[in-house]
């Protein structure tokens, strides 16, 4: 077995001590040009790097030997993913490493935004002696709303009810048994708007928590409220933070993260005192940088060493043969997961997939995993077949596989079911036909349809069996640019609530959904993004 591995980029020195304690050969390469990492690389089992070296195509092109690639910390953007993927390349990063660093961050913002030390400390270093003018508040008994509950919050929580605060959760995806362990309540985005008085997002950033706390948000939250952000750049809108700075409606914030980085010299943002800011130090501790050292060098070691690969950005590579038999029923599979997960009303407590037919025949492993991964697509960050089911695990959701014997009208057949807290359970199944191996989904909740997941997006609507519904619909749908590839109906009977599928080249916008809602026979609406 090849034992050499390339640092490089500098990593905690226990990170390498255990390395060599392993069997492996280090070769620290620190501050290396492009032209001589290429030459380095040939030879190496796996390379570690942090933010300053890019492992490009071109780098890839020159590793014969590479196995692994180890990146200590979590962002993988000076990572060629794609490239590494095509050469069987694992890529693996260290999610946890910083998980305290950027609690104990996130609590020194809400601390400095509760006592002005920054302020009084600038005072004084300036000759001035004012107790005055740096009156403080309190954490105690105050409300904490957390918006996003994974690691980091959960970890800030921890540290907010040790200071005698009363934490409130948003995450439409933490389950009631996990808000009961973690001692939390979960509320409703709005209601965390109107009760807290601080508040601190640690959430990805997506389409769904782009300028999550924008003008509308401000206008609902309490006057003197506290806002903080150490998770991503754009979550609040700092336009919008602006202006609820000058009118007095927010009392203080914490800023270490931006929608533009490096912050502009002329950013409206650096005018406020009592907006403490500081340059995306978040991971920025000389434990978590050890952790992190020591984290992606387990991680290599165990990989080199035929154990389990862990923190995996891409999938784990299998033999080109096994990956043709089942691709069409992991791109199914992961169709089914994400659709699932988009047309739930409330937040699931448990996965059942039932595999049906000759599926049993075929690694289940590797299928339920990519409905976790499907489910995950549009809620977390960097789910893959290895992170999925701790991510799972960790929302509080149960996942189950069964291999059912019962008879279908198919050879094989995927069902996914999601159990949600207050008992609703909502059933999506699907099948791979033709020789092209086409996934389908052919029935939610019971109701036959006829959907391709291929297609951008879906519209599911619940209404009435009423003369002109879908007239109704398709002119609103055309008024909004939205054109109709497909559709499909169906009912349990005459007069009865149908339902009826548009599958669609864009996703409608939200004035378009609004109006869909506003249709006097529409029952309910859900948009389904398979991009």
């Amino acid at each position: 077995m090849n034992k050499k591995v390339l640092i490089a980029d500098p990593i905690s020195p226990k990170g390498v001590e255990l390395l060599k304690q392993r069997g492996f050969e280090t070769v620290e390469a620190y501050g290396s040009t492009p032209e001589q990492v290429k030459e380095l690389i040939k030879d190496a089992a796996a390379v570690i790097v942090r933010s300053e070296t890019k492992i490009t195509s071109d780098v890839l092109a020159c590793a014969e030997q590479l196995k692994a690639i180890g990146r200590a910390g979590v962002g993988v953007d000076n990572i060629d993913i794609p490239a590494a993927s095509e050469k069987g390349v694992v890529v693996m990063n260290t999610p946890t490493g910083n998980t305290v660093a950027t609690a104990e961050l996130t609590f020194t913002h809400m601390l400095c935004g509760t006592r002005p030390i920054a302020q009084a400390n600038a005072s004084i270093h300036n000759g001035v002696w004012d107790r005055k003018s740096f009156k403080g508040s309190e954490l105690k008994n105050k409300v904490l709303a957390v918006l996003g509950m994974g690691r980091i919050g959960a970890e800030v929580a921890k540290r907010a009810m040790a200071f005698g605060m009363k934490v409130l959760a948003y995450d439409p995806f933490l389950t009631e048994a996990r808000a009961k362990t973690l001692g939390v309540e979960i509320v409703e985005l709005e209601d965390a708007f109107k009760r807290a008085d601080y508040i601190t997002v640690h959430m990805p950033l997506t389409e769904a928590t782009k300028y999550m706390i924008d003008e509308k948000a401000f206008e609902l939250m309490k006057k003197g409220v506290r806002v903080f952000n150490c998770a991503r750049g754009g979550i609040i809108k700092e336009s919008a933070l602006v202006e609820a700075l000058k009118s007095g409606k927010v009392a203080a914030a914490g800023l270490d993260v931006y929608e533009s980085e490096p912050l502009a010299k002329d950013s409206p943002l650096r005018a406020f005192p009592n907006l403490v800011l500081t340059p995306h130090l978040g991971a920025s501790t000389k434990e978590a940088q050890e952790s992190c050292g020591i984290e992606v060098a387990e991680v290599i070691a165990d990989a080199l060493s035929g154990g389990a690969i862990r923190n995996s950005i891409n999938k784990p590579s299998i033999d080109a043969e096994s990956m043709k038999q089942i691709s069409p029923y992991i791109v199914l599979c992961e169709k089914l997961g994400t659709f699932v997960q988009q047309i739930a009303s409330e937040r699931v407590e448990k996965l059942t997939i039932r595999y049906f037919g000759k599926l049993g025949n075929i690694d289940n492993k590797l299928l339920t995993l990519a409905v976790q991964k499907g489910y995950l697509s549009k809620i977390a960050d960097n789910a893959n077949d290895v992170n999925s089911p701790a991510k799972m695990k960790h929302m509080g959701i149960e996942v189950e596989s069964i291999n059912s014997t019962a008879d279908t009208d198919y050879a094989e057949l995927v069902q996914v079911e999601a159990t949600c807290e207050k008992g609703q359970t909502i059933s999506v199944s699907g099948i791979v036909t033709g020789k092209s191996a086409r996934p389908r989904v052919i029935a939610v909740n019971g109701n036959s349809v006829e959907v391709n997941p291929q297609n951008r997006c879906s519209l599911f609507l619940r209404n009435n069996d009423t003369p002109g519904i879908v007239g109704e619909i398709g002119t609103i749908l055309g008024k909004h640019d939205c054109n109709i590839a497909n559709m499909s109906l169906s009912r349990a009977e005459k007069g009865a609530v149908a339902l009826s599928v548009y599958e669609l080249d864009t996703v409608p916008d939200a004035k378009a959904i609004d109006e869909l809602r506003s249709l006097e026979n529409i029952k309910d609406v859900r948009v389904v993004d398979f991009a």
